[in-house]
């Protein structure tokens, strides 16, 4: 991980670089790369000779080959071939669908160090492949070379391509041109700023200055010097460091975003406020009373077709983002027709549709549904199904095999028999799940006309070490549980909580006699009685006998450990290396014997939430009570994908009064806007990377939902899974949940292993799960106790960002645990 920031100087460098900027040196190439024919720049027509290497700048556009007579200058491209370099950032792919909608054609998206300068050169001007590049957001500083990789080069040397450089991509186009690259005033991520600009064809058709409608969303610590910007480059687009707006303030202000289209929502939000400006208790921003100071928005080059702003026009809540890109779009457009290019070269688009994530085909078929029965409307309660049919495994008898996967890639495979198989996973469990889910044949009509997606197939967890098979570099700390358990469920009771209907359901293999547990299970149900549900809430629900043993909580980290660490998280944030972190820690206590059945039914009766769980996997001695308030993805029947991230929590007030106050604050806070809205970006990116272009969209931002004891502040994010992509490598594309990392989601998570003293574990994965008919459910882990071992544990935390206060954020993280630790303390 390579993390770069100043010492004494405010001017961010990095030595290696300095020789890009402002010059035009010469660059070796040992590659060969031979040309001969006609080109044309922005000075017209040039003769290129044959050259065996790259050095300096190209002397000429190598831009097409020579095929057609007839000039551009009278038509308009059908589609624009857009080359989107990535910066390992979290917001990339946001970027992706917007222009995949606006440009006819989705663009082709390689990461910062994954072509050489011989690729680059071959896909610009050999095969012309592309018509202008988009560099994208990322961490760090484009004075280091490990954040920036090759988009310093392409900036320097493509001078005859449009160029569009957004928030990190804006940076390098300053410092490769001699801009310093410097602090912010102060860091900004996740707020709002209005924005004044000269008119320039970037921004045409759109508003600028105080009260005009043009807000933005910025992402960045870093900026261009104002005062150090070089002559051929042109500050177009500026800002006030002090105008902060949050993004309830500018709905407040009748200003909505075009990514954000839910009217019935806004109408909400915007009497929600007038309600707080009347009494008084609204206030939209808390930088109001500070130093007013200018800071460079957007910036082009006097002769080149480059451009750069430093907001994030790809945000859901930034206003006129669209139109912005599609202003370069056409820029581009007009830059090639103004070359009067004397052909039209067949396009060679190159669609990369889920990037890496394209499946092989699996052909092998074996298991199926064969029967359905839905028993009456008989109101039987869930738990006293669940503990009556015996077994106590999540409510669902199985009779196939227990998966247990731990780090290292060692599989352990327990059949109904208690037969056990081990064998070594090269690709990973992941890959293991995906074949073993496309294995399975099914039909649709068997399962026609069922309110609910899970027909069978494999429930339980994935810990969150198994971030390693979804791009993080590595796990500094071992997990002490297996990093994924899972067991399959071929005999299944569902109970529809709407109208008190159950369904069981039984999976057979292909000509095989049908299994006997439906009819036997169909008969239990129905003989069950009221007096089952009066004895078992006697028998779980009576208080235990007071334990001797009253030790609390232990946390792995004390009270002023966990406040540097969020100091150490807030430097991270200050130097660009992070938007946001979500730092955590574990809570333990040894316990003795408990009922962890018991356990979970008295925290699902204090606590209870939507996205509960309770796992049993007696030969690893470990239970999972699971009180989840929050769902990561869901795929359903029709291919949407659906993730609902909390970011911003409060604990629940004592009296009515006093618990609508606290509502409120929550829902006017500016710091939680902030958190969620990174978060709500960050999971956009994430479905865009499996979903059709086009497709994702928020129906809800920033909700506030209610539990037993706090408020949470919800988003929803949906898109359309890409025909292509699985159900497990959508899972892999997002996993682990956002709300759970920060942003970047890579870079955060490399920071976090650097600061936090143990494994996550259980903690911060996913519980659910995997149908037969490839869909899935799965929550975040949080609100969770794991007994494991002889030991009780609780992982917990809060999402670190600019405006973060250490103390309040160790306060929000015991309040977080306060919840499952004292059903322990009950228990115990």
């Amino acid at each position: 991980m390579a993390l770069c920031s100043s010492s004494t100087s405010p001017e961010l460098k990095c030595c290696c670089f300095d020789n890009l900027r402002g010059k035009n040196p010469s660059f070796n190439q040992p590659n060969q790369f031979l040309r001969i024919g006609d080109c044309y720049s922005n000075k017209g027509r040039v003769q290129v000779q044959a050259s065996s290497q790259l050095s300096g700048h190209l002397e000429g556009s190598f831009m097409e080959k020579k095929r057609l007579q007839e000039p551009l200058s009278h038509r308009k491209l059908e589609f624009v071939r857009t080359l989107l370099i990535d910066n390992y950032d979290s917001y990339t792919y946001n970027i992706y669908q917007e222009l995949s909608t606006i440009n006819g054609v989705p663009p082709v998206v390689v990461r910062n160090d994954e072509w050489t300068w011989r690729d680059i050169c071959r896909y610009l001007y050999e095969e012309n492949a592309f018509d202008n590049i988009v560099i994208s957001p990322g961490p760090g500083s484009p004075a280091c070379p490990e954040d920036i990789g090759i988009c310093l080069r392409v900036l320097l040397e493509c001078w005859d391509v449009p160029i569009l450089g957004v928030c990190l991509g804006h940076q390098a186009l300053g410092y490769v041109h001699g801009a310093d690259i410097v602090h912010a005033p102060e860091p900004v991520h996740g707020r709002l700023s209005e924005i004044e600009h000269n008119g320039d064809r970037l921004f045409h058709d759109i508003p600028s200055g105080q009260n005009s409608g043009f807000k933005v969303v910025r992402y960045h610590s870093l900026i261009i010097d104002a005062d150090s910007l070089p002559k051929e480059l042109i500050p177009i687009a500026w800002s006030n460091s002090a105008d902060g707006f949050s993004y309830l303030g500018t709905l407040q202000s009748g200003e909505i975003p075009d990514a954000y289209e839910s009217q019935s929502r806004q109408k909400i939000l915007l009497s929600d406020i007038s309600t707080q400006i009347k009494n008084g208790s609204y206030r939209h921003s808390i930088y109001s009373n500070r130093m007013r100071r200018e800071v460079l928005m957007g910036i082009m080059h006097s002769t080149r077709p480059h451009y750069g702003v430093q907001f994030h026009p790809e945000s859901i809540a930034t206003c006129y983002g669209s139109k912005i890109l599609r202003n370069f779009r056409e820029i581009t457009e007009d830059y090639w027709k103004r070359l009067r290019s004397p052909f039209v070269k067949e396009r060679n688009v190159h669609y990369t549709g889920a990037e890496s994530l394209l499946l092989r085909e699996i052909t092998r078929t074996s298991r199926s549904v064969n029967n359905s029965d839905e028993l009456g409307r008989e109101a039987l309660r869930p738990r006293q199904l669940f503990c009556d049919l015996g077994d106590r495994r999540f409510g669902i008898q199985h009779s196939r095999s227990d998966v247990k996967f731990t780090s290292g890639g060692h599989l352990l495979i327990e059949d109904a028999e208690g037969s056990i198989e081990r064998a070594y996973l090269e690709e990973g469990f992941f890959d293991f799940l995906d074949k073993e889910l496309l294995s399975f044949h099914h039909e649709k009509k068997d399962y026609e006309g069922l309110p609910f997606d899970f027909y069978g197939g494999y429930i339980g967890y994935i810990g969150y070490n198994l971030k390693v098979e979804c791009g993080a570099a590595s796990n500094h700390h071992k997990s002490r549980t297996p990093d994924a358990c899972f067991f399959f469920a071929d005999n299944v009771v569902v109970i529809d909580h709407l109208y008190d209907d159950v369904y069981i359901l039984s999976l057979n293999e292909e000509n095989t006699p049908m299994s006997t547990w439906l009819d036997a299970t169909e008969q239990k149900l129905i003989g069950l009685r009221a007096s089952s549900t009066r004895q078992l809430e006697e028998q779980n629900l009576h208080a235990p006998t007071v334990s001797r043993n009253k030790s609390a909580f232990i946390s792995e980290v004390s009270r002023g450990d966990y406040v540097n660490n969020v100091e150490n998280c807030l430097k991270y944030i200050k130097d660009g290396e992070s938007y946001e972190l979500c730092l955590t820690t574990q809570l333990r206590k040894r316990i003795g014997e408990i009922d962890s059945l018991g356990l979970y039914l008295h925290l699902r009766e204090k606590n209870p939430a939507p996205y509960a769980a309770w796992l049993s996997f007696s030969k690893e001695d470990l239970c999972i009570c699971c009180s989840s308030p929050e769902r990561f993805l869901r795929l359903d029947k029709n291919d949407l994908l659906e993730a609902k991230p909390i970011k911003g929590t409060i604990a629940r007030g004592s009296t009515p009064e006093e618990d609508e106050q606290l509502k409120l604050q929550l829902q006017y806070s500016e710091k939680d806007q902030a958190e969620n809205l990174m978060i709500v970006d960050l999971l956009r990116n994430d479905l865009g990377r499996v979903c059709e272009p086009g497709s994702v969209h928020v129906p809800n931002l920033m909700n506030v939902e209610s539990y037993a004891t706090v408020h949470t502040m919800v988003s929803t994010i949906c898109g359309k899974k890409h025909s292509n992509v699985s159900a497990v490598n959508c899972v892999r594309a997002a996993f682990p949940g956002g709300s759970m990392t920060g942003a970047p989601k890579l870079r955060s998570m490399e920071i976090l292993e650097s600061i936090e003293s143990c494994s996550r574990g259980i903690y911060s994965g996913s519980i659910g799960y995997f149908s037969y008919n490839r869909t899935f459910d799965l929550n975040i882990v949080i609100r969770t106790v794991v007994i494991h071992e002889g030991e009780a544990s609780i992982g917990a935390g809060g999402a670190i960002v600019a405006l973060s206060n250490p103390e309040d954020e160790y306060e929000e993280m015991i309040l977080k645990s306060s919840a499952p630790a004292k059903a322990v303390m009950y228990f115990d």
